[in-house]
C-alpha cells in the first residue's frame, strides 16, 4: 500500500521534472539534442548516421529509469530515445516524431520496446503510423524477466536491464553494417532463453510529489519485482548478500520456471549488476563478488562483468542480475566502443578480453624480531600484578563491547555514529589475544602496549585506531623499563602529550 507522505526530492516541480531532467542532461552531455516540441533525445550527428547507410535504433519507456533511456544514445547504442512521465509510456505523437528525425532518408530503423503494456501499445500504435508514412520501421519487443514461474494469466516476461543488453547489441550490428532484418533477428533471439534478470529490492521508491509506492518492513526484502515497483513473486525476511544472490540465480536457472535462462556447466556468460538506484558501492561489490563466486561454483565461465547504474527505479535500494549467455558475436558487441559514458566499462587485466578473478599480490615481508616475544630484560609485573592487569583489561574490553551501542549514540551527535563498532572491534579482538597469550608474557605490559597499539591501527583503523595507536606506542616506553605505580601514571602522561 503507498503511504500517503510525500518523499523529500531536489526537484522545482513534480510536473517540470522530467524535462529538467531532460534539459540537464543534454546541458553536461552535449554530443545530444533534443527534439524540439518533444521528450525526445537524438544523436548530435544522426544526419551523418543516415548517410552512412546504417540502421538507425529508438528506444524510450517512461522517466525515472535514468540512466535510461536518454544515456544510451550515441554512437554503438541508440540513435534516439523518448522519454515518458515518471513511470509512464511516452504518446505515440512523440514516438512518431522521434523515428522521423532518424528514419528518414535511411535504409531502416529498428524500434526496442520494453515488454509493458501501455509501451506495446504507444511505441506499436506510432511503428504502424511510421510503416503507413512509407519508413522501413521494424519493432522488437524485449521481455526478459525470470520472475514469473508460468506464463498464464500474465503479459508474459517483463522488460528489465535486459533491454540496455539488448540496445548495446543491437548498436554494435549497426555500426558493423548490419540490416534491419539482420539486427531485428539477433535481438528477437536473445529472450529465447539466452538472457534472464530477476531482482530484489530493500525498500521502495517515490514518484515526485508523491510517498512510497509500496511498503516493505525493516526486515523485509522483495524478490523478482518489476522496474516501476510492481508486486514480485516473493516477501521474505532480510537475508545476507550470498543466500539472496544464491536464490535469485536458482530461481532464474530453475528447471520447474517457465521463463527461465537456460544455464549449463561450461557455458560462457555476461553479467550485469544494476543498481536500483539506491544501493551503496559496498553493497554492490559484495553482490559482484557473491554472483561471480555462485556461477563459477556452478561450472560457468565468467566472462564479462558489469557493475553500476543501468536501469534504476529512482531512489529504491535493490538490485538486478542480468545473465547474458554469450557467443563470439554477442560477446564482440557487448566489448565493442561505444560514445555512451553510461554503458560501463570494467578494467579488464592487460592483454585480455575476458573477466578473470585475479590472484592477490604477496606483500614484500620485512623479517622483524618486533614484538614476538617480550624483552626478557625488560621490566616485569608479579603473579599478583599480571592477575590485576589481566582482569583489569578483559573488564574494560567487555564494558566496551556491551556499549557499542550507547556508544554510537553518543557519537552521532558529533561525529559518524561509529565510535562504539570501532571500540568493539578493538576490544574483541584484545580480548582474544588475552585468552591465547601464554600468562607468562602477560607479565610484560611493556610488551602489550606494543600489541594493544598494533591491534589499535590494524582492528579499528582511522582516526580511533591512530590516536589509540600513538597513545599505546609512547606508553610502552616507559613501561618497558618500569611497572611501578608512579611508572604508569608517567606512562600514559607521556601517551597524552604525544596525542
Amino acid at each position: 500500500m503507498a503511504s500517503s507522505i510525500i518523499t523529500k526530492k531536489l526537484i522545482n516541480s513534480p510536473d517540470s521534472c522530467v524535462d529538467e531532467n531532460l534539459q540537464g542532461f543534454v546541458a553536461y552531455n552535449t554530443a545530444v539534442r533534443i527534439l524540439k516540441g518533444h521528450r525526445v533525445i537524438v544523436r548530435e550527428d544522426i544526419d551523418d548516421v543516415i548517410a552512412s547507410k546504417r540502421v538507425t535504433l529508438l528506444s524510450g519507456g517512461g522517466s525515472g529509469h535514468e540512466p535510461m533511456f536518454a544515456g544510451y544514445v550515441g554512437r554503438g547504442m541508440l540513435s534516439a530515445a523518448v522519454a515518458g512521465s515518471v513511470f509512464a509510456s511516452p504518446p505515440p505523437k512523440s514516438i512518431l516524431a522521434g523515428i522521423r528525425r532518424i528514419a528518414k532518408g535511411g535504409i531502416g530503423t529498428l524500434v526496442l520496446v520494453l515488454n509493458y503494456t501501455g509501451d506495446r501499445l504507444n511505441f506499436g500504435i506510432a511503428v504502424e503510423r511510421a510503416k503507413c508514412e512509407g519508413y522501413n520501421v521494424d519493432m522488437v519487443v524485449i521481455g526478459e524477466d525470470c520472475a514469473l514461474t508460468s506464463d498464464d494469466k500474465s503479459a508474459g516476461r517483463r522488460g528489465l536491464c535486459g533491454a540496455v543488453v539488448a540496445a548495446k547489441i543491437a548498436g554494435a550490428l549497426a555500426e558493423q553494417g548490419k540490416s534491419l532484418a539482420e539486427i531485428a533477428n539477433i535481438v528477437k533471439g536473445l529472450s529465447r532463453g539466452r538472457i534472464g534478470t530477476m531482482g530484489v529490492s530493500l525498500t521502495p521508491c517515490s514518484l515526485p510529489g508523491a510517498g512510497p509506492t509500496f511498503s516493505l518492513g525493516s526486515d523485509e526484502m522483495e524478490i523478482g519485482l518489476g522496474v516501476h515497483g510492481e508486486a514480485g513473486v516473493e516477501r521474505i525476511k532480510l537475508e545476507s548478500a550470498k543466500n539472496i544472490v544464491r536464490l535469485l540465480i536458482d530461481h532464474m536457472t530453475s528447471s520447474n520456471n517457465s521463463s527461465r535462462i537456460d544455464l549449463k556447466s561450461n557455458d560462457r556468460v555476461g553479467v550485469v549488476l544494476n543498481n536500483l538506484g539506491g544501493t551503496s558501492g559496498i553493497e554492490m561489490n559484495i553482490i559482484a563478488k557473491e554472483v561471480i563466486e555462485y556461477l563459477e561454483s556452478m561450472e560457468v565461465s565468467v566472462d564479462q562483468f558489469y557493475v553500476g547504474h543501468l536501469m534504476t527505479s529512482l531512489e529504491m535500494a535493490g538490485v538486478s542480475i542480468t545473465i547474458i549467455i554469450l557467443d563470439d558475436l554477442i560477446k564482440n558487441c557487448l566489448d565493442d566502443e561505444t560514445s555512451c559514458s553510461f554503458w560501463p566499462k570494467p578494467q579488464i587485466s592487460t592483454g585480455s578480453r575476458d573477466r578473470r578473478t585475479p590472484q592477490q599480490f604477496q606483500p614484500i615481508e620485512i623479517k622483524s624480531s618486533d614484538n614476538e616475544m617480550p624483552n626478557s630484560c625488560a621490566a616485569k609485573l608479579t603473579d599478583e600484578g599480571q592477575t590485576l592487569f589481566k582482569t583489569s583489561l578483559t573488564a574494560a574490553c567487555l564494558s566496551l563491547v556491551n556499549n557499542e551501542s550507547l556508544l554510537n549514540s553518543y557519537d552521532s551527535s558529533a561525529g559518524d555514529g561509529d565510535c562504539g563498532t570501532t571500540l568493539r572491534l578493538g576490544a574483541q579482538s584484545l580480548l582474544k589475544f588475552l585468552n591465547d597469550t601464554d600468562g607468562e608474557k602477560l607479565k610484560y605490559p611493556g610488551w602489550i602496549m606494543r600489541e594493544l597499539a598494533e591491534r589499535a591501527e590494524t582492528v579499528m583503523g582511522g582516526c580511533s585506531g591512530a590516536f589509540y595507536s600513538l597513545l599505546f606506542t609512547a606508553a610502552s616506553g616507559v613501561l618497558e623499563s618500569n611497572v611501578s605505580t608512579a611508572a604508569w601514571i608517567e606512562a600514559f602522561k607521556v601517551g597524552w602529550t604525544v596525542l
